[in-house]
């Protein structure tokens, strides 16, 4: 195997949200893979901690991706302090658990804005550099109720499944500059707000473990690793995949 192909040396990638969780995950994988990773985040002391973890390869900026008019200049800031961006994780978002009937216009609004519009948003503005420079990865983080329904989540769901749609138009266009475009939508991950709340409610525990072609849970580590992968140049020729990570769960009845 030409493990040379799976690496990030030399490469810089900006991961939203890489403070916690999956965002975490990947960001460890991918300095793992010899990256340089700026993480973003809303709060400096969890983006701090993180950094502290990650090593000197990472460092942080305090940003709210819902901020759309800001965008440019946190690219721009990015490319003075660190150069250009190689790779790009859209992994911040937002959920809302609610009944359709219970989901004011505002919320359904304030899900799109964030898990939408702000992930396009940013994805042009690195984009233009990516086309620059002759190529790059861009990874969109989906869901699983974005492939299928999922009870109380009609507008987390929606945003998810609309960016399936977003990833599909965006190929059509970057993938003559070499951008590549993907989806990775991760199954049931192990994190500590997950497991408190399955752990509490055994019924709901069940029925996703029952889902679960593999009997079990992934973990950030699983996210990272596909990321590493859909962002190396083991994975050149491959663009407009919906990758789920979810041992199973999208396929088992």
């Amino acid at each position: 195997m030409n493990t040379v192909a799976f690496s990030l040396e030399n490469k810089l990638a900006l991961i939203t949200g890489g403070g916690t969780g999956i965002g975490l995950g990947i960001s460890k994988a991918m300095v793992m893979a010899g990256a340089r990773v700026v993480i973003t985040g809303r709060r400096e002391d969890v983006l701090q901690a993180a950094v502290a973890e990650l090593g000197e390869s990472a460092a942080y900026i305090v940003n709210d991706i819902t901020d759309k008019k800001n965008i440019p200049e946190l690219v721009a800031e990015i490319n003075t302090a660190f150069g250009t961006i190689d790779i790009l994780v859209n992994n911040a978002g937002m959920h809302l658990k609610k009944a359709a009937q219970d989901t004011s216009d505002e919320e359904f609004l304030q899900i799109m804005q964030t898990n939408l519009l702000s992930v396009f948003s940013l994805t042009r503005e690195c984009a233009k550099q990516m086309i620059e420079k002759g190529g790059g990865s861009i990874i969109l983080i989906g869901s699983m109720a974005g492939i299928f329904g999922v009870d109380k989540v009609v507008a987390y769901g929606t945003s998810k499944s609309a960016l399936n749609g977003l990833m599909n138009s965006l190929v059509t266009e970057y993938s003559k500059h070499n951008v590549r475009i993907n989806t990775i939508a991760p199954g049931w991950i192990t994190s500590p707000m997950f497991l408190n709340a399955v752990n509490t409610d055994p019924a709901r525990k069940e029925k996703i473990v029952n889902r679960i072609a593999m009997n079990g849970f992934g973990t950030p580590a699983d996210i990272g690793n596909a990321a590493v992968f859909l962002s190396s140049a083991a994975a050149r020729y491959i663009t407009g995949v919906m990758l789920p990570v979810d041992g199973g769960a999208v396929v088992n009845f």
